[in-house]
């Protein structure tokens, strides 16, 4: 399915072959990455648990992000809202307007399921234009605290800065 589509950018459905083009791009622009992350999101949506979707700029795989209409996780996990996860657009087809139109795709596939919708996000440096991104778009924290490997972290407890220390952000979606 094709969720949005101009003469340079297409979003659709993320497809089996886009799993290894995505890794190996992350791996060229020195992320420790595994296609077994993407693999999951194929089964995910293939159990009908998420919507993945994939960006093309120029015909090239770009970005991709995915909607959990029912998140199981996360600080409003089991309470019927949908969660966007795993959101990225590759280095080199950054500030061309994708991470937008991701965004977009994803908070309208949301609007579906919820007038609410909810994400996380890590608090490390490389999070930084994400982070931007969600406060501009209208997403607050959601009041929960920092959460370290998928629970609160409790005040003054040890962690890493890392990607398992996310904020987790939520916004009307209507």
């Amino acid at each position: 399915m094709i969720y949005f589509e101009n003469e340079e950018i297409r979003i659709r459905d993320l497809e089996q072959r886009d799993a290894k083009i995505i890794t190996d791009e992350e791996i060229a622009q020195g992320w420790n990455q595994s296609i077994d992350k993407y693999l999951m999101r194929l089964r995910d949506r293939d159990s009908g648990k998420a919507i993945a979707l994939v960006a093309e700029y120029k015909g090239n795989v770009a970005g991709y992000i995915n909607v959990y209409p029912d998140s199981k996780w996360g600080a409003f996990g089991e309470l019927g809202l949908p969660e966007i996860v795993d959101f990225g657009v590759l280095e080199k087809y950054r500030n061309r307007g994708i991470g937008t139109k991701l965004m977009d795709a994803a908070e309208k596939i949301a609007a579906e399921y919820s007038d609410k919708v909810y994400l996380g996000v890590g608090l490390h440096s490389g999070y930084g234009s994400a982070q931007r991104m969600y406060i501009k778009r209208g997403y607050i924290p959601d009041g929960s605290g920092v959460w370290y490997g998928d629970k609160v972290l409790e005040p003054y407890a040890p962690c890493s800065n890392d990607d398992d220390l996310v904020l987790y952000l939520i916004k009307n979606n209507s």
